[in-house]
């Protein structure tokens, strides 16, 4: 059928503006997300595993990143095949480090607990150890929330005691909401949050903040974490005193930032 000739001139204009409308929609489902703003924060560091593969720590300013966390454990008796090496690498450099475990919940706090001790130094002049929540599908139901409470309470203590340090919880945003709101009052968070500042049930106060997970930096490969402290450049020598650490007298002069 013969269109009229009014409806015959905007077509292609419609049709024009309705690819462009869908090519918007499929950058926006396809495209990596956008870094959530934390240029006001100015103490920035970042995290990493074996996943970055070989980093060239001679390349990163700890000038720049005031705090590097590394991935130590997982579980029962998983090892990070790079931990070891980043650990050395990072504390020859000028960083100030901490290690984290990546806790499993279809494991026992007890021997989780273990695996990170017998992998991780005992240094005072290591940053607080983190035990890394994140919501499981495959083991939420292991055991009772309860339960889960108390092996997560076990391993928190017995860091603790063994390090003489306020462990550190790094959260997601559903398993806090869904397992930890309300709980560990005493026990600073360190939250994953994408889409802007950490929003969790209740409002809690947060340490930490893991803003994006598709950072750049001049001597890593890969993609990686960036991370905040909340605070200014005092409250974190409060922070850093609190935990018996002094600021590193930055020896690579010329390192980039």
């Amino acid at each position: 059928m013969k269109k009229s000739s009014a409806l015959s001139t905007y077509s292609p204009v419609i049709g024009l503006t309705g690819l462009a409308m869908i090519a918007l929609l499929v950058y926006m489902l396809l495209a990596p997300h956008q870094p959530a703003s934390a240029e006001e924060y100015p103490v920035k560091g970042f995290d990493v595993s074996h996943h970055q593969k070989e980093i060239q720590w001679n390349k990163i300013s700890p000038e720049k990143f005031q705090f590097v966390y590394l991935k130590a454990t997982e579980g029962g008796d998983f090892k990070d095949t790079k931990f070891q090496d980043n650990w050395l690498q990072a504390r020859e450099h000028g960083f100030l480090v901490g290690a984290y475990h990546f806790y499993r919940l279809c494991r026992d706090g007890k021997i989780q607990a273990e695996n990170f001790i017998a992998t991780v130094p005992n240094k005072n002049d290591a940053l607080p150890p983190v035990i890394d929540l994140e919501y499981d599908s495959q083991c939420i139901n292991t055991y009772s929330k309860q339960q889960m409470l108390q092996e997560i309470q076990y391993m928190h203590d017995r860091l603790a005691q063994h390090y003489g340090k306020q462990p550190i919880f790094y959260v997601s945003k559903s398993f806090y909401n869904i397992v930890l709101a309300g709980e560990f009052k005493h026990t600073p968070l360190w939250v994953r949050e994408y889409k802007g500042k950490p929003d969790l049930k209740d409002q809690p106060e947060w340490l930490f903040w893991q803003h994006t997970n598709q950072g750049q930096i001049r001597g890593i490969a890969t993609t990686v974490d960036l991370n905040v402290f909340q605070g200014s450049q005092k409250q974190w020598q409060a922070f850093l005193l609190k935990n018996g650490l002094y600021p590193p007298q930055f020896k690579q002069k010329t390192a980039p930032k």
